[in-house]
Protein backbone atom coordinates (compact mmCIF):
# COMPACT_ATOMS: atom_id res chain seq x y z
CA UNK A 1 0.00 0.00 0.00
CA UNK A 2 1.56 2.93 -0.99
CA UNK A 3 2.93 5.64 1.55
CA UNK A 4 0.59 8.90 0.22
CA UNK A 5 -2.37 6.91 0.90
CA UNK A 6 -1.59 5.67 4.70
CA UNK A 7 -0.88 9.68 5.16
CA UNK A 8 -4.05 10.60 3.38
CA UNK A 9 -5.45 8.28 5.73
CA UNK A 10 -3.91 9.55 8.53
CA UNK A 11 -5.06 13.33 7.80
CA UNK A 12 -8.62 12.16 7.47
CA UNK A 13 -8.42 10.57 10.75
CA UNK A 14 -7.21 14.10 12.41
CA UNK A 15 -10.24 15.44 11.37
CA UNK A 16 -12.29 12.62 12.71
CA UNK A 17 -11.02 9.62 14.07
CA UNK A 18 -14.75 8.38 14.52
CA UNK A 19 -15.50 7.78 11.20
CA UNK A 20 -15.91 3.81 10.09
CA UNK A 21 -13.39 2.47 8.10
CA UNK A 22 -16.34 2.10 5.65
CA UNK A 23 -16.52 5.68 5.46
CA UNK A 24 -12.68 6.40 5.61
CA UNK A 25 -12.36 3.96 2.83
CA UNK A 26 -14.73 5.93 0.18
CA UNK A 27 -12.59 9.10 1.32
CA UNK A 28 -9.18 7.68 0.88
CA UNK A 29 -10.32 5.56 -2.45
CA UNK A 30 -9.33 2.44 -1.38
CA UNK A 31 -11.35 -0.69 0.29
CA UNK A 32 -12.43 -1.32 3.63
CA UNK A 33 -10.19 -3.68 4.52
CA UNK A 34 -6.81 -2.02 3.16
CA UNK A 35 -8.36 0.81 5.80
CA UNK A 36 -8.15 -1.48 8.19
CA UNK A 37 -4.82 -2.72 7.84
CA UNK A 38 -3.62 0.90 7.18
CA UNK A 39 -4.75 1.77 10.06
CA UNK A 40 -3.15 -1.00 12.23
CA UNK A 41 -0.27 -0.16 10.53
CA UNK A 42 -0.42 3.44 11.47
CA UNK A 43 -0.76 2.34 15.12
CA UNK A 44 2.14 -0.28 14.71
CA UNK A 45 4.58 2.46 13.25
CA UNK A 46 3.47 4.53 16.35
CA UNK A 47 2.08 7.46 13.25
CA UNK A 48 -1.02 7.14 15.80
CA UNK A 49 -0.23 7.25 19.34
CA UNK A 50 -3.20 7.33 21.13
CA UNK A 51 -7.05 8.46 20.27
CA UNK A 52 -8.47 10.47 22.09
CA UNK A 53 -10.52 13.62 22.20
CA UNK A 54 -10.12 17.56 22.29
CA UNK A 55 -12.24 18.66 25.30
CA UNK A 56 -13.21 21.95 26.40
CA UNK A 57 -11.13 21.84 29.13
CA UNK A 58 -12.66 25.17 30.62
CA UNK A 59 -16.42 23.29 30.87
CA UNK A 60 -14.51 21.00 33.14
CA UNK A 61 -13.42 23.77 35.93
CA UNK A 62 -10.25 24.57 34.28
CA UNK A 63 -9.48 28.36 34.20
CA UNK A 64 -5.66 28.34 33.34
CA UNK A 65 -3.46 27.21 30.38
CA UNK A 66 0.24 27.58 31.23
CA UNK A 67 3.37 27.78 29.16
CA UNK A 68 5.97 27.51 31.32
CA UNK A 69 9.54 27.72 30.05
CA UNK A 70 12.50 26.33 31.94
CA UNK A 71 16.66 26.88 32.35
CA UNK A 72 18.13 24.38 34.90
CA UNK A 73 21.59 23.24 35.13
CA UNK A 74 20.94 19.93 36.30
CA UNK A 75 22.85 16.33 37.09
CA UNK A 76 21.60 13.16 35.36
CA UNK A 77 20.29 12.38 38.73
CA UNK A 78 18.20 15.18 38.47
CA UNK A 79 16.97 14.93 35.06
CA UNK A 80 15.74 11.75 35.64
CA UNK A 81 13.43 12.86 38.67
CA UNK A 82 12.26 15.61 36.54
CA UNK A 83 11.20 13.66 33.89
CA UNK A 84 9.62 11.15 36.51
CA UNK A 85 8.03 14.10 38.42
CA UNK A 86 6.62 15.58 34.79
CA UNK A 87 5.87 12.23 33.55
CA UNK A 88 3.43 11.76 36.77
CA UNK A 89 1.92 15.36 36.94
CA UNK A 90 -1.56 15.07 36.19
CA UNK A 91 -1.65 18.74 35.29
CA UNK A 92 0.99 18.82 32.62
CA UNK A 93 -0.34 18.02 29.35
CA UNK A 94 2.97 18.47 27.17
CA UNK A 95 6.39 18.72 27.63
CA UNK A 96 9.58 19.00 25.47
CA UNK A 97 13.08 20.05 25.73
CA UNK A 98 13.60 22.80 22.89
CA UNK A 99 15.60 26.37 23.10
CA UNK A 100 15.29 29.68 23.05
CA UNK A 101 13.91 32.59 24.86
CA UNK A 102 17.10 33.50 26.48
CA UNK A 103 18.30 29.82 27.04
CA UNK A 104 15.10 27.78 28.27
CA UNK A 105 15.67 24.58 27.33
CA UNK A 106 12.48 22.63 28.61
CA UNK A 107 8.48 23.44 27.82
CA UNK A 108 6.25 22.25 30.38
CA UNK A 109 2.00 23.07 28.87
CA UNK A 110 -0.20 22.42 31.99
CA UNK A 111 -3.71 23.19 32.91
CA UNK A 112 -5.09 24.11 36.04
CA UNK A 113 -8.22 25.39 37.97
CA UNK A 114 -7.40 29.11 38.90
CA UNK A 115 -4.69 30.98 39.93
CA UNK A 116 -3.69 29.48 43.00
CA UNK A 117 -3.77 25.83 41.89
CA UNK A 118 -1.09 27.39 39.24
CA UNK A 119 1.02 29.12 42.10
CA UNK A 120 0.86 25.61 43.90
CA UNK A 121 1.78 24.25 40.84
CA UNK A 122 4.95 26.62 40.43
CA UNK A 123 5.95 26.76 43.70
CA UNK A 124 6.03 22.44 44.23
CA UNK A 125 7.62 22.36 40.39
CA UNK A 126 10.56 24.60 42.18
CA UNK A 127 10.94 22.59 45.17
CA UNK A 128 10.87 18.87 44.38
CA UNK A 129 12.70 19.27 41.02
CA UNK A 130 15.30 22.08 43.39
CA UNK A 131 14.68 24.60 41.02
CA UNK A 132 14.79 27.32 43.45
CA UNK A 133 17.89 28.78 41.07
CA UNK A 134 16.65 27.65 38.04
CA UNK A 135 15.20 30.39 35.41
CA UNK A 136 11.28 29.52 35.12
CA UNK A 137 9.11 32.24 33.10
CA UNK A 138 5.27 31.01 32.15
CA UNK A 139 2.95 32.67 29.64
CA UNK A 140 -0.47 32.44 31.16
CA UNK A 141 -3.97 32.02 29.35
CA UNK A 142 -7.34 32.64 30.62
CA UNK A 143 -9.85 29.83 29.26
CA UNK A 144 -12.51 32.27 30.17
CA UNK A 145 -11.67 34.04 27.20
CA UNK A 146 -12.51 34.21 23.82
CA UNK A 147 -10.33 31.57 22.11
CA UNK A 148 -8.59 33.12 18.41
CA UNK A 149 -8.66 29.25 17.96
CA UNK A 150 -9.05 25.70 19.89
CA UNK A 151 -6.26 23.06 20.18
CA UNK A 152 -6.53 20.93 17.10
CA UNK A 153 -4.89 19.01 14.38
CA UNK A 154 -7.85 18.96 12.33
CA UNK A 155 -6.51 21.49 10.13
CA UNK A 156 -3.37 20.62 10.22
CA UNK A 157 -1.12 21.53 6.55
CA UNK A 158 -0.43 18.56 4.63
CA UNK A 159 2.90 18.83 3.46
Amino acid sequence: MPKQKMIELLYELMKNSKRSDRELAKVVKVSQPTITRMRKNLERTEYIREYTIVPAVEKLGFEITALTFLSTSTTPKDVKEMQEWILESQKIVFSSLGEGLDGKTLLLVSVHRDFTDFSEFTRELRGILGLKGASLESFLVSLKTDMIKHFSFKNLERI
